[in-house]
């Protein structure tokens, strides 16, 4: 009789939760029981048309969505941003409430705009509209419908195909006026199956791409830009006719692009240097005898003394400011420090040339999107004979011969004059560039390792560590600092005392020498005593997880170097000396020797790290050598009381 009540008050409950819910809900939910919702929805319509003798392009979005799980609350607050370049028009939201018959409608009745600063940039044109979905909850969907006013034809939107959530109907639709010439870039659609469309009503033309149960892109670590593995369609203007204008010509080849810069920078700098402006570069200049030496001081000098803050404004963000300007205010942005830079070169009787460029996170030539899309930045280019040197005064400690690592292997459009330009590759730099070399002395006393080291930073390294080491504010700081990042051994590992050589220098090694103790860290069991000489084993941080499918990329090329001359006990012999480890590989080599010269045991590590990027089958193999490497510092030395 009891199995009978418990039986009818389980079918009981069971009904009534399930009555919480609808058909649509529980559908969905068998299909996708890990996900936490499930777009059903997703069109999106861009409108152009020549009004007036203008393009005027509109876009209508619509997202439906339904949620999956109790998390649903976390969706709730929405934030959709726009520019200048667009006017946001008009926005409708609502959650559907199921209440176990029918979905109710919840209207959302707040919006409210403000401005947004993205990054580091100090003032910007971003602005947002942020609303809350009501009553957001397992099994409710939401809706969602706005449109916007792209106000420049140049800064047509993408279009992506793809998301971290199921989106089970996407519909991108283009109805372009047959007077408007429009051409469209695909990037990434090659396994991409979608169904395509043109029809053609006489006076417009439309595009309609469907897709249906699109692909799920999960968030990983250390993934390249979502640009370069996305699926996309960038759509170009090329041109448009009008009674009023005839014909326009707008983008779609490289000199349309270059035109279109060239009209930002034309004037800029046409005002005489101010007096004190000379003087400087006068004093910069006096004791150096080549242009080079010219060139890398003034670059210097820049990097130093004007203060890097990003400002992005409507077009404001693509022309500079005067060089007067930014000498008296001391800051400015990209396109500032270069327009500075250039008109100092200028006063110093050289010639600079300022050049666009996108970062890394930006994967298109200049040939397959001649559009702002292609570039980001702006930084000055020194042409020497045959050798183009890359100058971006946006970052700090840059040597001249070094380019910021985050626009290495990219196009740069390099301005001459108003109608003519250069498109040069930014080199890659090797390894060799960037090498971190770790050299210590060891003495074993009782159980505590000592030691006294000299860490040399070169390239990327030592920036990177200059940028670091400005943000320490005393000897506290800097015991701290150096603690965590000449860490080796266990966590006992302590820096009790350090010199700095060369520090903030722009062309030598940066070098350290320090003093440390490593408690703990020796081993004895009766006459033997082990130590694993293997004390920085940070590469097994750099494990990729083998779920993870998507690219890699990482900041610049380096090889790191660590040596080790451990003094043998006095009394003691070495018993066991593990064999050395050499995997050679053009990506990712490894070598570790051990060697007995006297009483002494020389342990040296080198590590060359040959990539800025690694595919999944490049992933596999470098996580193979990462197993071996694991398998290798694992290996003791053992040293023998001597009878």
């Amino acid at each position: 009789m009891q199995n009978k009540i418990f039986s009818l008050f389980f079918l009981l409950v069971t009904f009534v939760v399930n009555a919480q819910f609808s058909e649509e809900y529980r559908k969905y939910k068998e299909l996708y029981p890990d996900e936490e919702r499930v777009r059903f929805n997703d069109h999106t319509k861009m409108t152009l048309k020549v009004v007036d003798g203008e393009i005027k392009i509109d876009l209508d979005y619509t997202e439906e969505d339904i949620y999956l799980k109790p998390t649903a609350n976390y969706f709730a607050d929405r934030s959709l941003s726009y520019t200048t370049f667009f006017d946001f028009n008009e926005i409708e939201a609502h959650t559907l409430v199921y209440n176990g018959k029918k979905y109710k409608k919840e209207k959302v009745k707040l919006f409210s705009h403000k401005d947004e600063l993205s990054g580091n940039v100090f003032y910007d044109d971003s602005r947002s509209v942020n609303f809350i979905f009501p009553k957001l909850s397992e099994g409710a969907q939401s809706f969602l419908h706005y449109s916007e006013t792209v106000n420049d034809p140049h800064f047509m939107p993408g279009m992506y195909f793809g998301s971290y959530f199921p989106v089970l109907n996407t519909t991108y639709e283009i109805i372009v006026d047959k007077n408007i010439q429009l051409t469209f870039k695909e990037f990434n659609t090659d396994t991409l199956i979608y169904e395509y469309t043109k029809s053609d009503d006489g006076k417009f033309i439309t595009h309609t791409w469907n897709i249906k149960d699109m692909n799920i892109y999960k968030s990983e670590g250390s993934t390249v830009n979502f640009r370069n593995y996305l699926p996309h369609i960038i759509p170009i203007i090329k041109s448009y006719y009008s009674p009023e204008n005839g014909n326009k010509d707008v983008l779609g080849s490289v000199d349309k692009l270059y035109n279109w810069y060239y009209s930002f920078i034309c004037d800029v700098n046409s005002k005489a240097p101010d007096e004190e402006l000379v003087k400087t570069v006068e004093e910069i200049r006096k004791d150096k005898s080549s242009d080079l030496e010219k060139v890398k001081a003034i670059y210097y000098w820049v990097q130093k003394n004007i203060k890097y803050v990003a400002f992005e404004y409507a077009l404001g963000g693509f022309i500079p400011r005067e060089a007067n300007d930014i000498y008296a205010k001391k800051y400015g942005d990209c396109k500032d420090n270069s327009s500075i830079l250039q008109e100092m070169l200028k006063i110093a009787n050289l010639n600079g040339h300022l050049t666009w460029i996108g970062t890394r996170d930006i994967p298109y030539t200049y040939e397959e999107v001649p559009t702002p899309a292609v570039d980001n930045h702006m930084i000055m280019s020194y042409i020497d004979a045959e050798d183009v040197y890359f100058l971006d005064a946006t970052g700090r400690f840059m040597p001249l011969e070094l380019p910021t690592s985050f626009i290495q292997g990219k196009e740069a459009l390099i301005a001459i004059d108003s109608t003519r330009y250069r498109i040069e590759m930014v080199p890659i730099m090797p390894p060799e560039t960037t090498v971190y070399s770790d050299s210590c002395t060891l003495r074993i006393v009782g159980k505590e390792l000592k030691g006294e080291g000299t860490a040399i930073s070169t390239g990327y390294f030592k920036i990177d560590l200059y940028n670091a080491l400005e943000n320490q504010k005393d000897q506290h700081d800097l015991l701290e600092f150096y603690r965590a990042n000449f860490n080796k051994g266990n966590n006992k590992f302590i820096v009790t005392s350090f010199e700095e050589i060369n520090k903030y220098d722009y062309e030598k090694d940066f070098i350290v020498n320090y003093e440390f103790n490593i408690n703990n860290y020796i081993n004895a069991s009766g006459d033997e005593i082990y130590i694993n000489l293997n004390l920085d084993k940070s590469p097994l941080n750099y494990e990729i997880p083998e779920e993870d499918i998507l690219p890699k990329e990482y900041d610049y090329k380096s090889i790191d170097k660590y040596s080790y001359t451990l003094e043998i006990p006095e009394g003691y012999t070495a018993e066991f000396i593990p064999e050395d480890l050499i995997i050679e590989s053009e990506l990712f080599s490894v070598k570790i020797t051990y060697e007995q010269v006297d009483n002494q045991i020389i342990y040296t590590q080198i590590l060359r790290f040959n990539y800025l990027e690694l595919n999944k089958e490049e992933q596999i193999e470098y996580n193979k050598t990462i197993k071996q490497l694991s398998k290798a510092y694992r290996e003791s030395i053992v040293l023998k009381k001597k009878q």
